[in-house]
């Protein structure tokens, strides 16, 4: 797929103007230099091509402008980001007028050789537009635009549509599976992606906080129709709320993190396991739990607890017992550094990405209930048992199956956990949620579940 990358200086605009491309708040917008950092992806449509639109952090050659000590991490990132572009929109400030780091960033673009456009962003109005023109003296196409307002957007998206190049098949291909990483700050999830992909597409640093927007990077196994696509979405580290910094930016991050977890199809949690589960790696795992995303828990920095002497089956006795509410999900051991079971990760993610779409049929569902029913009675609830008439499954990713009963306030948590149980027993949903509703149905001559003959 073709990608379009917005770049220029600090302070420029360029998450607002992305923001606006992408119709849609994806990029943190903060009036403050050096906000972004890594390189911040999105899918979109401009008029009928599909292109991935990227945003990144502001091009500094001097620490003095953002004071921010990943500043030459987050210009290598932009120029990575130009390097892998079909098109580059640099993105000045025209009431600014130009700046020798203006010149500097349209030099080093220039000398890429990739096709470039001038947006000149900040012409809210129309008597502003003359502010566009200095900028003409580069020798590059020059478009007025207010990122804020959406002043401009047809002309700019118009010159960038005529300068890609003609469309690939991959514009047309299936929707990647969106798989969201989280975790609290400095667990290695950026490491994760970087080791994944075998190249340092995100910022990594001893530094927490390091990530700030929920980062958006593709990834696909094999080629053509058959490859399978992911979209691997890098989120910034969840802190407790006693130790965010109560800034807007560490807000955003928080805000962009829940966010990340609510859209995806899978979502791995992070966990360090000389740690173990931490009282924060528990309310993430809420979190995961609430949005009803199918899940994978991948115990980073195993190199390093198997030098504390820590072993799988002890440590995977301790999070079953500390996490007992997300049982369903995998658990995998691996090692950013060491590279061991890296793969096997991917492979619990498409697992639980089944699971959670996994049909079951109705018959077969059935068959479950009574028998487990027949083998273990529900207790009675004053002078009363819970019977299972029947059951179907009413939707998918979520798993959603809904029991039609005498009377669902006889049933018990255990007795629905029993239940949960065997329908896993029988259809596995490994990584996938399962929820139950009880529905009550009377009906004259039904037969319950836990008296038909099989």
């Amino acid at each position: 797929m073709n990608v379009v990358s917005l770049v220029g200086r600090p302070n420029t605009g360029k998450s607002a103007l992305f923001n606006r491309l992408a119709r849609k708040r994806v990029a943190i917008v903060f009036d403050q230099p050096g906000v972004t950092r890594d390189r911040v992806t999105r899918e979109i449509a401009l008029r009928d091509r599909r292109v991935m639109l990227v945003d990144t952090g502001g091009i500094a050659f001097d620490k003095h402008v953002t004071h921010d000590p990943l500043d030459s991490e987050t210009r290598a990132q932009a120029e990575l980001a130009v390097e892998d572009s079909a098109v580059c929109v640099i993105v000045v400030d025209a009431r600014a007028g130009i700046t020798p780091l203006d010149a500097e960033v349209i030099r080093r673009v220039r000398e890429s050789g990739v096709p470039c456009v001038i947006a000149a962003n900040k012409c809210d109005r129309g008597d502003d537009d003359h502010l566009a023109v200095e900028f003409e003296r580069f020798g590059l196409p020059v478009y007025a635009v207010s990122a804020e307002h959406g002043r401009g957007m047809d002309e700019l998206i118009g010159a960038i549509v005529a300068k890609l190049p003609p469309a690939a098949a991959e514009e047309t291909a299936s929707r990647p599976l969106r798989v969201a990483i989280v975790g609290r700050p400095n667990a290695g999830k950026s490491s994760y992606i970087n080791r994944l992909l075998n190249a340092p597409r995100v910022i990594v640093s001893s530094i927490p906080g390091t990530t700030r927007d929920a980062v958006e990077v593709p990834f696909a196994i094999g080629t053509g129709p058959e490859a399978r696509r992911y979209m691997l979405v890098d989120t910034a580290g969840m802190k407790p709320h006693t130790k965010m910094s109560k800034t807007s930016v560490d807000n955003f991050s928080l805000f962009r993190s829940e966010q990340a977890i609510e859209e995806a199809d899978v979502v791995l949690l992070v966990m360090d396991p000389t740690l173990g589960p931490t009282l924060q790696d528990k309310r993430i795992a809420g979190k995961i739990l609430d949005a009803h995303r199918a899940c994978v828990i991948l115990m980073n920095k195993w190199d390093i607890a198997t030098e504390q002497g820590i072993t799988e089956t002890k440590a995977t006795e301790a999070i079953r017992a500390m996490m007992p509410f997300l049982n369903f999900a995998p658990l995998v051991y691996c090692s950013n550094k060491s590279g061991y079971n890296i793969r096997r990760t991917v492979d619990a993610i498409d697992r639980a990405a089944a699971s959670a779409i996994e049909r079951i049929p109705t018959g077969m569902l059935n068959r479950v209930l009574t028998t487990a029913a027949k083998k273990t009675q529900s207790p009675m609830v004053r002078g009363k048992r819970l019977k299972i008439y029947y059951g179907l499954q009413v939707s998918t990713n979520p798993q959603t199956i809904r029991l039609f009963v005498n009377d669902p306030k006889l049933v018990t948590p255990a007795y629905l956990s029993y239940i949960e149980k065997n329908i896993r027993a029988r259809f596995g949903l490994e990584g996938a949620p399962l929820r139950i509703f009880l529905k009550a149905r009377s009906r004259k001559g039904e037969t319950p579940a836990t008296e038909k003959k099989q």
